[in-house]
């Protein structure tokens, strides 16, 4: 059991508004949204937080009020016209009747979004100031500006009010208009607007209080805030205080939400939504901080991943509701497990930040881990039972395999699983290897932990064949093998060392090394971060445009951000074309994506990374006999029924078999993939 757990589980009032506990999602933005809209997938992913035990979810990060806040970027939510208010009513409904609280996040964006899209109106700001971020220059506000953004705050919140919402929270955090007007960085204004922090402060005190006439007293509004903006030339930790202890003081404000940084560049965006690289909690003091000056309550989110945590902070006074956004979205039900005493069964964030750099480049926010996420309405969080009991067998226990395992074990079928190795895992244990990535490890133990509950017969250290598999008379084969590096076809790619040798210890590299990365992926980085830690002088080569072009803006930074403190040579646009000896040492040749130039470097090592091929041997050796022949088929797992050689393999009778193969067995991919592929298939099995 968890230690203060019985704080987590306590009631907290605010006005009139009772919440079941004091765990909650903070709002956000998984782009989810449609026309604008919360409709049914955005409703069903809170719905299943909410069946899950969450007191309180909220919604609809940075949701806009006007016209020129545009929804588009991210696929958010417009509240700038009364279109949405039945969409609210029926999301509210939806949430109400498993005993959760629903709210929003109501913001204006100000130069923190694009002009060039929805309407192409210019952004706006306090000053004319360029934000890094959204690569935006906006038009200096005026006075007119002022007023109807104002009025557009109090019409939008009076549609979260008619449409249900338990209450809504103003947006100023992340750059946003509001706390563009307070940062002396952004806000250069010499009218009543500028200056001074208590004149900095007005146009949100005006924003307020156009929505507290608007919605009245007894309705909940609250504030989301940075405590510090950890930018020289931003708000200090005084000035956050300053604020926040105004606008309480003022009854502006019934709950103060309150989070560290800001997010005006790519690092900044890392250090605000903290990665695996980050300890947990590492800005709860801010909150705390906040919570000895101020007589509102005080929420609090970033890396709050595990309830042990999350009790303490809240057993000890820092904060009154502690926000598990992230991992609520690893297991949505991690309340309602706390609750029946089942902390085993949760599926704990590992700190990924999957679920939000995809986001940030125009994707939805999907659970490296959780496949379910995000696909409510085709995906099961809790796994059925099966009406036909059959027999299964699955090879490979990375995280294919051992998602497969679970699924079909948790349908009540008889599962036996195959690794040839002595423990689980498949790449990830090669992955977390490599320094701050180590919490990956987390992904494969839970795993474990699930499949040896429910009884799979686990078989460690035993290469599975063909004649091993056929003793065991199964009715479905599942073939989740993984991958193997692929060493590329150049000249002299026999001379290259791959990164899951160096990672695994298995080359001990000194000296120069050239490291050639053509994924784009964590490998290469996090390969090269591990050979410069050792010492080596190391070159990181890529054909793309940058390092790590396809990582996502929470780890990108903190890759960059090592490899330059490690003093990493990088070099982008380049293709590695050739590897020959020269003496005792290796010569990589180089060839300019751009312009065709040719260079040449000789160094002691060359690594390259290009993906992986398939260990695919016994999946052939499988195909001939199976009814299907290893073919899946592909309209009915996306259409999320069952597959039609399962039928054919019963109807076959004694010795008939039914063959898949998923993950990087079938193509080289991703953890999440691999974990989709194996729920799709075997929920339906």
């Amino acid at each position: 059991m968890i230690a203060n757990a019985e704080a987590l589980l306590k009631p907290l009032k605010i006005k009139g508004l009772t919440i079941r506990n004091r765990v909650m999602g903070t709002s956000h933005a998984p782009g989810y949204g449609k026309d604008g809209k919360p409709q049914e997938r955005y409703q069903l992913y809170h719905e299943e937080k909410a069946k899950g035990g969450i007191g309180l979810t909220m919604f609809g990060g940075s949701s806009s009020v006007a016209i020129d806040s545009p929804a588009t970027p991210w696929n958010q939510i417009s509240v700038a016209d009364d279109s949405v208010v039945p969409f609210f009513q029926s999301f509210s409904e939806r949430i109400h009747r498993h005993g959760a609280k629903l709210m929003i996040q109501l913001t204006h964006m100000g130069r923190r979004t694009r002009w060039d899209t929805d309407n192409w109106m210019p952004t706006v700001s306090a000053s004319p100031r360029r934000e890094p971020a959204s690569r935006s220059i906006p038009k200096e506000i005026e006075d007119f500006d002022i007023a109807r953004i104002v009025a557009d705050f109090a019409a939008a919140a009076v549609r979260c009010k008619v449409g249900g919402l338990d209450g809504l929270e103003v947006s100023a955090a992340h750059g946003h208009l509001i706390d563009q007007f307070w940062s002396p960085d952004v806000n250069k204004r010499t009218d009543k607007y500028g200056g001074s922090l208590e004149n900095r402060m007005r146009f949100g005190i005006e924003v307020l209080e156009a929505i507290r006439a608007a919605v009245g007293d007894d309705y909940v509004v609250g504030m989301r805030m940075s405590a510090d903006e950890m930018f020289a030339a931003g708000l200090s930790h005084e000035d956050c205080l300053t604020i926040a202890s105004e606008y309480a003081r003022r009854g502006l404000v019934d709950f103060l939400n309150i989070l560290g940084g800001q997010a005006r560049d790519d690092m900044a965006h890392a250090v605000i939504l903290p990665n695996m690289s980050f300890p947990v909690a590492p800005f709860l003091f801010l909150p705390s901080a906040v919570k000895r000056e101020v007589d509102v309550p005080v929420f609090h989110a970033q890396r709050v991943t595990d309830l042990a945590t999350a009790a303490r902070a809240v057993a000890e006074g820092h904060v009154d509701m502690v926000a598990m956004t992230r991992a609520h979205i690893a297991d949505p039900h991690l309340v309602k497990k706390l609750s029946e005493g089942r902390v085993d069964d949760i599926r704990q964030c590992v700190g990924a930040g999957y679920c939000i750099d995809r986001i940030y480049v125009g994707g939805d926010a999907l659970c490296l881990q959780n496949a379910a996420t995000g696909r409510e309405a085709t995906m099961p969080h809790v796994i059925p039972k099966a009406e036909v009991k059959r027999k299964a067998v699955v090879v490979g226990a990375g995280p294919a395999g051992l998602e497969a395992a679970r699924v079909l074990a948790e349908r009540g079928h008889s599962v036996v699983l195959f690794e040839k190795q002595a423990l689980v895992g498949g790449q990830i244990n090669i992955a977390s290897k490599a320094g701050w990535r180590e919490a990956l490890s987390g992904i494969p133990r839970w795993l474990l932990g699930q499949v040896q509950k429910l009884g799979v017969d686990l078989r460690l250290g035993t290469e599975a064949t063909e004649a091993l598999i056929r003793a065991e008379a199964p009715d479905v084969v599942i073939v989740a093998t993984g991958g193997t590096p692929n060493p590329g076809e150049i000249p002299g790619h026999e001379l290259a060392t791959s990164t899951w040798d160096v990672l695994t210890g298995k080359a001990d590299l000194s000296g120069s090394v050239l490291l050639f990365d053509e994924t784009g992926q964590h490998q290469g980085s996090s390969t090269a971060e591990f050979i410069a830690r050792k010492g080596s002088l190391v070159e990181l080569v890529t054909h793309d445009r940058y390092v790590a072009q396809e990582v996502g803006t929470t780890n990108q930074p903190i890759h960059l951000r090592e490899l330059y403190k490690l003093g990493v040579v990088m070099t982008p646009n380049m293709e590695l074309f050739e590897i020959y000896r020269e003496d005792n040492r290796l010569v990589a040749a180089l060839r300019n994506t751009m312009t065709g130039a040719e260079e040449e470097r000789v160094v002691d090592h060359v690594v390259v990374e290009h993906g992986t091929l398939p260990v695919d041997a016994l999946y052939f050796s499988l195909k001939e006999g199976a009814v299907n022949r290893g073919q899946m088929d592909q309209a009915a797992l996306v259409a999320g029924t069952a597959q039609p050689a399962i039928a054919a393999a019963e109807a076959a009778g004694q010795g008939a078999y039914a063959l898949f193969r998923i993950g990087d067995a079938v193509a080289g991919r991703n953890i999440h993939a691999a974990l989709y592929d194996a729920l799709r298939l075997t929920k339906d099995i």
